[in-house]
């Protein structure tokens, strides 16, 4: 039996995760399907699925080998993630409306897709568009 989940997880870091997981509820749709807390209230692991995919996040770590910055406190952009979706322009209003900075306004691409790509408030870049890459090549 051929295992169907996804491979790759991207992996981003808030100083506020929980109202990050909030924003990302709000502005794309993703779904919280799982979240773990410290005795502080941290989120050290938090999964939030957007169609069959998903993204893991977490509260800033200020040491150790996953001791991240937020693009706002490197001044860079840091990651940038590609999710495919359907209805990308009520995906952009809706992005809009929760406040998201636009990076790159809605478009049509000259390989087919419609796609822009915008930040969320602690300034990590998400693009989003209608491209869907063919694994079957």
């Amino acid at each position: 039996m051929t295992d169907t989940r996804p491979s790759i997880y991207p992996v981003v870091q808030y100083r506020d995760a929980p109202a990050a997981m909030a924003w990302l509820e709000k502005a794309f749709g993703f779904r919280t399907v799982a979240c773990h807390k410290d005795p502080d209230g941290k989120v050290i692991h938090a999964e939030m699925r957007f169609g069959n995919g998903m993204v893991m996040l977490s509260n800033v770590q200020d040491k150790g080998i996953f001791a991240f910055r937020t693009p706002r406190e490197a001044g860079v952009t840091t990651q940038s993630s590609y999710i495919a979706a359907d209805d990308i322009d009520a995906l952009y209003e809706r992005a809009c409306a929760a406040g998201a900075e636009v990076a790159m306004t809605i478009r049509d691409t000259d390989y087919g897709s419609r796609d822009f790509s915008v930040r969320d408030p602690e300034g990590h870049l998400w693009s989003f568009g209608s491209y869907r890459p063919d694994f079957n090549a």
